[in-house]
């Protein structure tokens, strides 16, 4: 709470939330037992096509991740994706650039990972996708495979399922912990969704690119480092 108050006082109010430690595999890695959540804030979210330096942060990582935009306040009381896709009106591809910040990762648990702001660092946003409120696109998002992709050769792939079961019971998850602290979700916040592939460590001249595989029109995202 200090440190999102630190961040809050140099970059205005958080723009959207990210819920963290959403894949088992995560969890395991930091020995938690349940995801975490941390803020976002406008300085952390990257237009695609601009180049990022590969050392971005102390411990600088990249990931799959995947961005939704809060349309309505019912979201607050969803607990099905279908609640979810009626209070959310964009998918937004979202390769995440996180900072673990310590000098020894490995030995982070999921306390420590929530007092670092679950790594927020920086994001670098895709083109959305609009959300088509139906079963199908909710069966899209838990089947689709998202492919990792480094230099063009792929380097990790997972599917929406392995975050909590559906990435939208993601929404579900922060919404009742936010609340529990006495905050909400508004219209216009974005929720970082989670991991859908292993971190991986950036190097100057790597390109990485992640594809959506099952969502309509294939969305992807990519960014260069330098």
């Amino acid at each position: 709470a200090k440190l999102v108050a630190r961040l809050a006082a140099r970059h205005g109010a958080p723009v959207g939330y990210k819920a963290g430690l959403t894949n088992p595999a995560v969890q395991q890695r930091f020995k938690a037992s349940e995801p975490v959540w941390g803020a976002l804030f406008w300085p952390m979210l990257l237009a695609e096509g601009i180049p990022v330096e590969a050392a971005f942060a102390a411990r600088p990582l990249f990931e799959a991740d995947l961005l939704v935009r809060v349309s309505g306040a019912a979201v607050n009381q969803a607990r099905t994706p279908m609640e979810v896709l009626a209070a959310i009106d964009q998918v937004i591809p979202f390769i995440e650039l996180p900072d673990l910040v310590v000098r020894v990762p490995g030995e982070l648990d999921g306390a420590a990972i929530a007092a670092i702001n679950v790594g927020a660092k920086l994001g670098v946003v895709g083109t959305p996708i609009a959300v088509q409120r139906t079963p199908a696109f909710a069966d899209a998002l838990r089947d689709m495979t998202v492919v990792l992709k480094v230099d063009g050769t792929e380097a990790d792939r997972g599917r929406g399922s392995d975050v909590l079961g559906h990435p939208l019971q993601a929404v579900v998850w922060l919404a009742q912990a936010l609340a529990r602290e006495g905050r909400a979700l508004k219209p216009g916040d974005l929720v970082s969704l989670g991991s859908f592939s292993k971190l991986l460590p950036p190097k100057p001249g790597l390109k990485v690119s992640v594809e959506y595989r099952g969502l309509p029109g294939t969305p992807d995202v990519a960014v260069i480092f330098k």
